[in-house]
């Protein structure tokens, strides 16, 4: 059996086949995450993207072990440590807070959904990781990365720049090999954005693929929860595990005849010969001129491994769509954070919006050092989500990016997907008045409930910029098809170096 460091970058299946093997156990995977966490996320680095550790981790992967050597084998995440974001319930030892003071102490009754299918498939569930508190939602002047549990996640690339978010603790600890694998949820970019700064794949399903049950909520229109993985295989394989319908989440019944139970047949390395990719450059290029070559690079990539390129596609991310976006999360967050708190014991100190708000003033020192709640308040200012002002936003944004941008774009050229940079390499980080986000190309997707997947395409002046493939509804199968096929001809992930900023490569 070999616990050594060369470890740290080992797919899942690898890992999966020395256990198989007999040369690795799940119970010192888990031991040796444990130290890595304990070396680079408490201390060295100090990367804070763990809120907490499973204390039944061990007692656990010691268990399935036992299991593999009786001869059972749950699948291809047997054994294999896996984090999940830090606003998804288990039933267990781990709290469930979003990142928030407020939910400090806070243990769910049940399983999430994609806890229990974890679970089931054999998983060992390592850890929570930190995230934007509230995923990004409190505050217009907020942080990535920052919560008031768990302090200021940073990207192990360059430590004083962005991780993203609001799953940033997931990307941060992919990307420096805290755990096999993560999962993420995005409302609309909080896969995607945290992925690309940290060099990992972020897949943002289809609204209803995966069940949002157990999911501290935003939007019920738009939330998903998705993987987060050094590499597109294992972003299928986390995929095939926690997809599928659930009646605890309506959403998830339209996927019941479009789900796959394994998604690995998918890939191919020849996936991009005679794809027709459609570039989306309005809205989505001209923000930095890093961001530009790397993606102006990658769309020669796709020729030469044999994509037919449409260039350029209509498909605009426009200020009214987001506008009315805004309005739709506001109501959403509203209804769906109320219906959430209600049914926390009473343990909990806070059971709706109102209740999150109090405490904060009261605890402003500590919840509010930085930056305050203005989005909070303005959410429960908000009515009950029949308002005509809600219907209206919703079906207008909708409109927006699914008929008259995404759908449009893709039928008019005959598309297998279109194509954009995800966004801009990690900005510094910044207390004091916040993100200095410049742009990106998550919103036609999430606004849609559409599919999306962000792939590693290079690396400016130490930091990592991806690339994104998206498309209809439960087009996951072409999308990881496509982004398999870019990850094997590139080959442009590197593990990070944890660099200060004054140790940043001139290229």
């Amino acid at each position: 059996m070999t616990t050594e460091p060369t470890i740290e970058e080992w797919s899942i299946r690898r890992l999966a086949r020395a256990m198989e093997r007999g040369e690795l156990t799940s119970r010192a995977l888990v031991a040796w995450y444990h130290d890595r966490i304990e070396a680079l996320d408490r201390s060295g680095p100090a990367l804070h993207a763990i809120l907490e550790e499973n204390p039944e981790a061990l007692a656990i992967a010691a268990a399935l072990d036992r299991e593999r050597a009786a001869g059972v084998v749950r699948g291809p995440l047997h054994g294999i440590p896996v984090l999940l974001k830090g606003n998804m319930d288990t039933a267990d030892a781990m709290t469930t807070t979003a990142g928030s003071l407020a939910l400090a102490g806070s243990r769910a009754p049940r399983d999430s959904t994609v806890a229990k299918k974890l679970r089931e498939a054999g998983a060992v569930l390592l850890g929570k990781t930190n995230m934007s508190e509230w995923a990004n939602f409190r505050s217009s002047q907020s942080s990535s990365g920052w919560s008031s549990r768990g302090g200021q996640a940073r990207n192990p690339y360059v430590l004083d720049r962005s991780p993203g978010g609001s799953s940033s603790g997931s990307g941060t600890a992919v990307a420096a090999n805290l755990a096999a694998a993560a999962l993420g949820s995005e409302t609309d970019g909080s896969i995607m954005c945290p992925a690309s700064y940290n060099a990992v794949v972020g897949l943002k399903p289809t609204v209803g693929l995966i069940s949002r049950a157990g999911i501290i909520p935003i939007s019920a229109s738009q939330d998903t929860a998705g993987p987060m993985t050094r590499t597109v295989e294992d972003a299928a394989l986390l995929l095939s595990a926690v997809a599928g319908p659930d009646p605890e989440d309506p959403a998830t019944q339209a996927s019941e005849a479009q789900v796959h139970a394994d998604y690995n047949p998918f890939l191919d390395r020849e996936g991009l010969r005679g794809a027709r990719i459609g570039i989306v450059r309005e809205g989505c290029f001209g923000y930095n001129e890093s961001t530009d070559k790397i993606a102006e690079a990658a769309i020669r990539e796709l020729t030469q491994l044999g994509a037919d390129v449409v260039d350029p596609v209509q498909a605009p991310i426009s200020p009214e769509m987001r506008r009315m976006e805004f309005e739709v999360l506001l109501y959403e967050f509203k209804d769906g954070l109320n219906r959430y708190l209600q049914n926390l014991g009473p343990e909990t100190p806070v059971h709706s919006l109102e209740e999150v708000i109090a405490y904060n003033e009261r605890n402003a020192a500590r919840v509010m050092p930085y930056f305050g709640q203005d989005i909070l308040v303005q959410a429960q200012e908000k009515g009950p989500i029949t308002e005509r002002e809600y219907l209206e936003a919703r079906a207008g944004s909708g409109r927006l990016a699914r008929d008259e941008g995404i759908d449009r774009a893709m039928d008019e050229h005959s598309l297998d997907a279109l194509f954009a940079p995800t966004g801009s390499p990690a900005f510094k980080i910044d207390l004091l008045t916040g993100d200095h986000f410049t742009g990106g190309s998550t919103a036609l997707a999430a606004v849609a409930g559409y599919p999306a997947i962000t792939v590693p395409a290079g690396i400016a002046l130490g930091l990592p910029v991806g690339v994104t493939f998206f498309g209809r509804a439960y087009s996951e199968p072409v999308l990881l098809r496509l982004a398999y096929a870019f990850e094997q001809g590139t080959t442009a992930r590197r593990q990070p170096r944890f660099l200060r900023s004054e140790e940043r490569p001139p290229i």
